[in-house]
């Protein structure tokens, strides 16, 4: 049950890796397990650091740490989501973008209710670093280039090395770094057409991202806990410019037609809702 349980949560994690303006970190964090997973993968890091030094005995003994039986199953529910939703999401996305962006505003929205608990005392510092945090990832996540047509396979490695960094971090979404690098619908592509070439240099460029920031956010959140969590808040805040009234993120689309006003309302009140009852239940687990 524990490893059926990991493998629901990674594909949850992995269903909101499609959409761009939502993170997987943000379902781990409603989840109950975001620390968990961000010191499993710090861990994991570690031991793949010490074996690209060719520090075998090293490498081994570290392996031996990792939480396999916790991220082995989460992973491959992430990636089972992102194979079988890629073409349904693209779908929604093109069809229903406002109502799309809707639900997943109503998500993170409720996403920034948990984070904010999580923090243990607020102080002008912890406010003003999430008024920043917001301010700027408001700014930034208005920008966008052009598609990129027919990129180059180095392209795809560093786009698998910057996504990644923002899959991990609620409130920032890897799709749509996607979307500003010009990957989105090349990486897209790859993954609806099974090129394996690509988008397994898509992943070795993730592994490499991830390996080196993991270690760097593992330690924040251990000695900087509630500054870490009220910049992510911060993040999430900035985000929602993505979702609504902006499903793409640039092009201001209305909020809903004049006749249906209230659909993009009742789909946002549903995810918020979705994440209260989610969050109940998913406090910091161990299994």
């Amino acid at each position: 049950m524990p490893h059926l349980l990991n493998l629901l949560r990674g594909f949850l994690m992995g269903s909101a890796d499609v959409v761009p303006g939502v993170s997987g970190g943000t379902i781990a964090l409603v989840l109950g397990i975001y620390e968990r997973l961000v010191h499993a993968i710090r861990t994991g890091a570690s031991a793949l650091g010490s074996l690209v030094r060719g520090r075998f005995g090293e490498a081994l003994q570290r392996a031996r740490t990792v939480e396999w039986n916790f991220l082995v199953p989460l992973l491959a529910g992430i990636g089972l989501a992102i194979v079988s939703l890629a073409a349904l999401i693209e779908h929604f996305l093109e069809e229903e973008p406002t109502n799309t962006a809707a639900v997943f505003f109503g998500l993170v929205a409720g996403s920034i209710l948990v984070a904010w608990r999580l923090v243990g005392r607020w102080g002008n510092r912890r406010v003003g670093t999430a008024v920043a945090v917001a301010v700027i990832a408001f700014a930034v996540l208005g920008l966008r280039s052009e598609e990129i047509t027919d990129p180059s396979t180095i392209l795809f490695f560093v786009a698998g090395a910057i996504a990644i960094i923002a899959m991990i971090l609620p409130g920032i979404s890897g799709s749509f770094i996607l979307l500003m690098l010009g990957m989105y619908e090349a990486v897209l592509a790859a993954v609806t057409d099974r090129d394996l070439l690509v988008v397994g240099v898509f992943l070795v460029g993730a592994v490499i991202g991830l390996a080196a920031f993991s270690t760097f956010l593992d330690r924040m959140l251990r000695d900087h806990h509630d500054t870490v969590m009220a910049g992510l808040i911060g993040l999430m805040a900035g985000s929602l410019r993505v979702l609504w009234p902006w499903p793409d993120g640039t092009d201001t689309a209305n909020l809903a037609s004049p006749s249906e006003p209230l659909v993009p309302v009742v789909l946002a009140v549903i995810g918020f809702a979705v994440v209260m009852v989610i969050a109940r239940s998913g406090k910091p687990s161990s299994q």
